[in-house]
């Protein structure tokens, strides 16, 4: 991990949140590793599930018996799960005095940073570092405090609240409210490289109850140069996360910024428009969520619809719960608009997204008419440099080097 040299600035909080003082870089910038796992065993099904869970929204009947046929076919592996390695870019965070390193996912789709502990149940802990609060000379417990996020499949994580040091390249929050997990949802449990999630949404979608606690982003931006961060992810290789500063080297073209909608809590915001390979761009608003802590593109059904229809032998599979094509096909690209004029191109060549069954795979493209929300996951992040502007409260997209 980089080291930087640090510098404290005062930070008065809101009485309904907890105290933190933040610490960056003497040049109030810093930048952390988002770490792609090679290793990843991608599941289609599983990571379509894991967006409806994670909004609130119950599965459709096929997509269950998708996850319900994926874990048959699983199991003789190991004991291993559908959603094995479904999460597979993780950055390394730094907890507590001295500090406990723990790999975790980054995820501008939440608010919470949660962090499997030693007050996780023990069947529920399956290879994963664990947050050790008593080990810690900062950790103090918030009493009254609990957190409980809820899922559409009906599961929940929750548990108790420390306020800890919490660094991530060098760049620390003291008193940073710390979620530790006492129940974890399955699909977060089956996961061993993912210890704990660290949302970079807005505040209030922070699930602690009786008082919302603020988010490291919202601590540590007081003493950023600039009140943002970039997300750069890659494709097969490790990218980043910059905070405080757009380093030209990350992009080729100009950035194009669209207004946020911080509402429900999230990097929400709108789309003018998609085309399909070289067919005319079409106009329409496509409302959707910015999503690093999803794998996939969701979109709504007629646009899923009209790309599929360009690739023969694609169709939507009741037995996959989503649109599948011959693995050998040559995939056209999707271009989603940001404002009037700049356009990000996804290829191709990014839009499988893993083996289905026998001879098919899985599209990295997905309808969102069931869930009602359209989500711009990896797939899409990785096709640009893409700017969060917490400041300004909007959002960048820059084509760059694939």
């Amino acid at each position: 991990m980089q080291t930087f040299g640090s510098f404290l600035v005062s930070l008065v909080a809101a009485s309904s949140l907890a105290a933190a003082a933040p610490a960056a870089s003497n040049d109030g910038t810093f930048a952390v590793p988002a770490q792609y796992n090679a290793n990843a065993r991608l599941s289609g099904p599983a990571a379509l599930a894991k967006i409806y869970t994670k909004y609130g929204k119950s599965l459709p009947q096929d997509l269950s018996q998708a996850l319900l046929f994926e874990q048959h076919k699983v199991t003789s592996s190991a004991g291993a799960h559908p959603q094995d390695n479904d999460q597979y870019y993780t950055t390394p965070v730094e907890f507590g005095t001295p500090a406990q390193t723990i790999y975790m996912d980054l995820d501008t789709g939440s608010s919470d940073l949660w962090v499997f502990s030693n007050d996780t149940y023990a069947d529920q802990v399956n290879g994963q570092k664990l947050y050790l609060p008593g080990h810690s000379s900062t950790a103090k417990r918030l009493p009254k405090l609990t957190w409980d996020a809820q899922y559409g499949d009906g599961s929940t994580s929750s548990g108790i609240v420390y306020s800890d040091v919490v660094s991530i390249g060098g760049a620390k929050v003291q008193n940073q409210a710390v979620e530790s997990a006492r129940n974890v949802s399955e699909q977060f449990a089956t996961d061993a490289r993912m210890s704990g999630v660290l949302g970079l949404a807005f505040g209030n979608l922070n699930t602690v109850k009786p008082t919302k606690q603020k988010t490291f982003f919202d601590n540590i931006m007081p003493s950023l140069k600039e009140p943002l961060f970039t997300v750069n992810l890659k494709h097969k290789a490790d990218g980043t996360y910059k905070f405080g500063y757009i380093d030209p080297a990350d992009h080729n073209g100009p950035i194009a910024y669209s207004p946020v909608n911080t509402t429900g809590g999230y990097w929400t915001w709108t789309s003018t428009g998609y085309a399909v390979g070289s067919k005319p761009f079409h106009k329409t608003p496509i409302i959707n969520i910015a999503d690093t802590g999803s794998s996939l593109m969701t979109v709504p059904g007629k646009i899923a619809s009209a790309y599929y229809d360009t690739i023969p032998g694609a169709r939507y599979e009741f037995l996959q719960g989503g649109f599948i094509f011959p693995c050998d096909a040559k995939l056209p690209d999707f271009t989603f608009g940001i404002d009037d004029k700049t356009r990000i191109t996804i290829p191709g060549s990014l839009l499988n997204y893993a083996p289905a069954e026998g001879k098919d795979c899985y599209g990295g493209i997905q309808s969102s008419a069931f869930a009602g929300i359209n989500i711009f996951g990896d797939v899409a992040l990785k096709a640009a440099l893409v700017v969060f502007d917490g400041g300004k409260t909007r959002i960048g997209w820059a084509p760059k080097q694939l």
